[in-house]
């Protein structure tokens, strides 16, 4: 993306853009999705808040994308009940005048120099570095799938995993009338928003019900059950036996034959364990295995995975003490979703303010709360909320069983949330489930 592009209400980020390349700032912030915007607004509100203004470009975003997108935003729009556009913004638009943009993408990090390598082969220097690149997404794992994601209609596969095929899950959804199976996939291993795969087949389920379509439904997954915490995982095996939709486990989709209407699938345990299965389908939404991003996983900062290595309390890099972490990119053993993110900022923010003031790491202690607003349903939502251990954390559970979905959830989710994302979020000004309900509001 060149700087002719950036919004002239913008004129001195794209001063900055086109001078930062190979400077110095700091704090670079690799990644300008929500980790990297969220972070980047916090870390800058801070020092404005102590009366300590940091100077324009002293903070830095390296990111090329030219949009940034609501991402959990797309299982509403493959349910039909949104245009993908209303969950995209361009990029430059949600960053700060006040910080430097780099229009590049990083591939790479040498921490011992403080520095990033761009995909030019220029170096930006740095004395704070704060990673939120994000995750891969592996379509070419499954054999077939990203040729049948690419044709318009015949293939009948769709993702809500990408923006340019949300839309043509709703398409798929709206156009079938029951011949075939319906199949609902998800991989084994980590993905963002582990619950979309599910919701996605819910919501499927509701609208072929209220359109007397005689659609018969499976969700096939790689993982042992149908969520992480096992409250909420007994709950929505539940509500997938009630509705009607089979369940297979340890099944992983490997392959897709568009052209004959066939997905394979590994049995990833039991006695056939190894074993192919063929199973023919009318339609089938794909999940497509994810990981760390390749070149985070040939760096320095990376694990034995490939994440970036950091503390799971005070996100701080495990090696290197001015580099943190946060979101999908990083190590943290919970969820990764939009909301981890809200309860990372906060900590990842005071930990490094600290340490750029005192020398010496905050204190903050991040306890890995998630939460996962699951659809069940048009007008139903179950709202999952946990931390560290798969022990719940629930904003509204001293109230109301978030375990049963109920109408509140669906709204808050479909209606408040993707404004709060934007004019609150983004801009660093949400902390949390505390933002919603301050603890001197909740009963003792």
């Amino acid at each position: 993306m060149s700087t002719s592009i950036l919004p002239r209400a913008f004129p001195s980020l794209a001063r900055l853009a086109s001078s930062s390349a190979g400077g110095k700032h700091k704090v670079v912030v690799i990644g300008g999705g929500a980790g990297g915007l969220a972070a980047a607004n916090q870390i800058y509100n801070a020092f404005k808040a102590q009366g300590k203004t940091l100077a324009d470009g002293d903070v830095a975003i390296v990111d090329a994308n030219q949009n940034h997108d609501y991402q959990p935003g797309w299982t509403i729009v493959g349910s039909g009940l949104a245009a993908k556009e209303s969950y995209r913004r361009p990029l430059a638009s949600l960053i700060s005048p006040n910080f430097a943009h780099i229009p590049q993408n990083a591939s790479g990090f040498e921490p011992g120099a403080n520095k990033v390598l761009l995909a030019d082969g220029s170096k930006l220097g740095y004395d704070y570095l704060v990673v939120a690149a994000g995750i891969q997404i592996n379509f070419d794992k499954v054999k077939g799938l990203s040729g049948a994601l690419a044709d318009p209609s015949k293939s009948k596969v769709s993702s809500i995993y990408t923006y340019e095929t949300a839309d043509k899950t709703w398409d798929l959804i709206h156009n079938f009338k029951g011949e075939g199976e319906a199949i609902f996939t998800q991989p084994f291993g980590v993905v963002k928003c582990a619950g979309a795969p599910q919701k996605i087949a819910y919501m499927s389920d509701s609208y072929w019900k209220s359109a007397n379509v005689p659609a018969h439904s499976t969700f096939v997954t790689g993982m042992p059950t149908m969520f992480a915490v096992p409250h909420y995982s007994k709950a929505l095996d539940a509500i997938r036996q009630k509705k009607g939709i089979d369940g297979e486990f340890n099944t992983n989709l490997v392959e897709i034959r568009p052209d004959e209407k066939v997905a394979v699938f590994e049995v990833l345990a039991g006695e056939n364990k190894g074993k192919k299965i063929e199973k023919e389908y009318g339609v089938l939404h794909a999940v497509p295995p994810m990981g760390p991003l390749d070149w985070i996983k040939q760096s320095p900062l990376a694990d034995s995975v490939g994440w970036v290595d950091v503390d799971q309390g005070t996100l701080q890099h495990k090696k290197y003490e001015n580099v943190f972490s946060l979101g999908d990119s990083s190590s943290l053993p919970t969820s990764k979703t939009a909301a981890a993110i809200t309860g990372q900022t906060p900590v990842l923010t005071h930990n490094l303010v600290t340490l750029m003031e005192t020398g010496k790491v905050g204190n903050a202690i991040y306890d890995g709360y998630t939460s996962c607003p699951l659809f069940t349903g048009r007008g139903e939502l179950l709202l999952a909320e946990f931390k560290y251990g798969a022990q719940r954390k629930e904003t509204f559970g001293r109230f109301i069983d978030q375990s049963v979905p109920n109408r509140l959830f669906y709204h808050l989710t479909k209606d408040v949330m993707p404004r709060a994302y934007f004019s609150r979020m983004l801009k660093g000004n949400w902390y949390g489930p505390k933002t919603i309900f301050p603890p001197q509001f909740l009963p003792s």
